[in-house]
């Protein structure tokens, strides 16, 4: 076991006392708490599960240890992510570090080298990452391109199954929107189908890969939308991740959801070049995505590494972010995500959510107040998702992530490196995987 702060007693029943919560993710009243971001509470864990939460001090003694003030957090979720992109950098870097680069250097190193075992043993190390960093649930795209799809939705479908208990798993497909135009997009909704997945793509075509609203994009749509309604499905969509201000592909996806009348869930994730329309257009943009019921998820590290990059000694220009203020203003759910880890569209991460919120609080200023912007890394994501995580309520697993730091000011300034994680109660061990375990997969 290394670098937890401290140990759980050993007790089927016992208690944390004097923590400190998130209040947004406190699901139960606290009566006699004062007004404030952090709640201070004491936990009751019976059998790996939140038996009761009460006002810090309210808990005897005897019960656990006085953490003094530490910091407690639900396990976070990670709503979107390439499991099966993750940790090719070392074979297959990206010279110029954009978006075009990520792409040609991706699909490169995925025809030569993406066979099954390929693919499990690097998502194996991404889950046993995210693990030992408190991520209770991810949520992965699959780059889903002939032959692929059929190699890695079986190797997810194994993830899945072996995984189950330690992280909620799902999966939606990614591929150029104009597939679904073809047999090989009805096969492929038919293979998310069988794997309990979303359906999902980029809203770019592969028959016009110069243009960010190529003239195909609303008969696919319309493609993708009725081959997920025939099949139950729900949408996970790549959209508008551009910094050409002519990508508007988000408001033709509410618009279409609308005239179809669909009734799934539906999520769009980057939706950067948003930021740069006018405020009117802004505005008419959420208004149809709020009328759709369609959530967002923004990617603050990945994008403000790839977007505005020049290949001239030149400073970027802007975050590549989207104006996720405004949306959650107008009621938007939405959430931010880790996406790449060590591949071409993002040389860094670690699939750690603690780290992912620490740099969007600051990329995208969710402070100033904090208010509960933390919400959008634990329990919207786990909304979005449709599943029950990302909140400290009574009667849930005891899946929890303890830190030394006792308030925001200290979590935000300094690596949370002796995160103590709990599953069902119990401390994990969070060494992390030796990167050396995949050394001999990145032999040419």
């Amino acid at each position: 076991m290394t670098h937890a702060f401290f140990q759980p007693p050993a007790a089927s029943r016992f208690a944390l006392r004097n923590l400190r919560a998130p209040r947004c993710l406190v699901a139960t009243d606290l009566p006699g708490n004062p007004a404030g971001e952090l709640a201070a509470i004491d936990l009751l864990i019976d059998n790996g599960r939140i038996a009761a939460i009460e006002a810090a001090g309210a808990m005897p003694a005897e019960l656990g240890p006085d953490l003094d003030a530490s910091m407690v957090l639900p396990g976070m979720v990670d709503c979107h992510t390439h499991l099966d992109k993750g940790h090719i950098w070392p074979r297959q870097p990206n010279p110029t570090g954009d978006g075009a680069g990520a792409s040609m250097a991706t699909m490169r190193d995925r025809t030569a080298r993406w066979n099954a075992d390929d693919v499990r043993r690097r998502m194996e190390f991404g889950l046993c990452t995210a693990y030992a960093k408190g991520v209770v649930a991810i949520s992965t795209h699959l780059d889903s391109l002939a032959p692929q799809a059929s190699i890695s939705f079986p190797v997810f479908r194994e993830m899945r199954e072996r995984w189950a208990g330690r992280i909620d798993l799902q999966v939606s497909s990614i591929a150029p929107l104009d597939i679904f135009l073809t047999d090989e997009g009805r096969q492929l909704a038919d293979i998310v189908a069988e794997s309990g997945g979303k359906l999902g793509c980029v809203t770019r075509s592969a028959r016009f890969p110069g243009e960010t609203m190529p003239p195909d994009l609303d008969e696919a749509l319309v493609r993708v939308f009725t081959l997920a309604a025939e099949r139950g499905l729900h949408l996970d969509l790549h959209v508008d991740e551009s910094t050409d201000p002519n990508a508007r592909a988000l408001i033709r996806v509410a618009r279409t959801a609308m005239a179809q009348d669909f009734t799934g869930r539906i999520l769009c994730g980057h939706v950067t070049s948003l930021a740069l329309q006018t405020d009117e257009f802004i505005e008419e943009t959420i208004a149809a995505c709020k009328d759709a019921g369609i959530d967002i998820v923004s990617l603050p590290t990945v994008n403000m590494y790839l977007q505005d990059r020049s290949q001239e000694a030149r400073t970027p220009r802007w975050r590549g972010v989207t104006v996720l203020h405004e949306m959650k203003a107008r009621g938007l759910r939405v959430a931010v995500a880790g996406d790449n880890c060590r591949d071409p569209f993002y040389a860094y991460g670690d699939h750690d959510m603690l780290d992912t919120f620490t740099q969007a609080v600051k990329i995208l200023h969710l402070d100033h107040p904090l208010g509960d912007w933390i919400r959008a890394a634990t329990e919207t994501p786990a909304a979005i998702m449709g599943i029950e995580r990302g909140v400290l309520k009574p009667g849930t697993p005891a899946d929890l992530i303890v830190l030394k730091a006792r308030d925001y000011s200290e979590m935000l300034a300094r690596a949370q490196f002796d995160r103590t994680v709990l599953r069902a109660g119990r401390a994990i061990d969070t060494t992390l995987p030796d990167y050396r375990l995949l050394d001999d997969l990145m032999r040419a």
